[in-house]
């Protein structure tokens, strides 16, 4: 018969322990900074929010999962730093979103609305972006938000 050795003990004690706090440390807070973002449709109406920045590889991969709640006109905006082709998905997110894919000249190109909670499908931004916009799911439709219909804001009007 074969006894456990104080270190294989360890060291299964050590796994199990990761396997169980390492979820709760993924969905630790993760701190944004904020700042207004303005949408002007086609027909010349404005839409004002306030959106969380996030610019940093960390920040893009954390987004808004885990959260359970965001006020109306509360949103994030994703800088991805260049233009390109990009591709999202809902896991570990909560809230249904609507996702707006906009352009360095901030041009709406495409909007996905209410992305499911959860999801592992891919949602593509079908063209090359510099931006993508996360909003409560139904905002786009009840507000009117269209593709062409620009984006304003401290990131989408910085120089780089």
């Amino acid at each position: 018969m074969r006894t456990l050795s104080a270190h294989t003990i360890r060291s299964a004690l050590a796994a199990l322990f990761f396997m169980l706090v390492f979820p709760v440390f993924a969905q630790e807070p993760m701190t944004f900074d904020k700042e207004p973002l303005v949408i002007q449709t086609a027909s010349g109406k404005t839409f004002n929010f306030i959106v969380e920045v996030a610019d940093t590889n960390e920040q893009r991969q954390r987004g808004l999962m885990y959260r359970k709640e965001m006020a109306q006109d509360a949103g994030m905006i994703f800088d991805f730093g260049v233009s390109r082709r990009v591709q999202m998905w809902m896991e570990n997110t909560i809230l249904p979103l609507d996702m707006l894919f906009v352009d360095s000249t901030g041009t709406i190109r495409n909007i996905k609305q209410n992305a499911v909670p959860y999801s592992e499908d891919i949602i593509d931004s079908m063209t090359s972006v510099k931006y993508v916009i996360e909003l409560n799911a139904g905002v786009t439709a009840r507000l009117g938000i269209k593709t062409g219909d620009r984006v304003m804001s401290a990131t989408t009007t910085k120089r780089k």
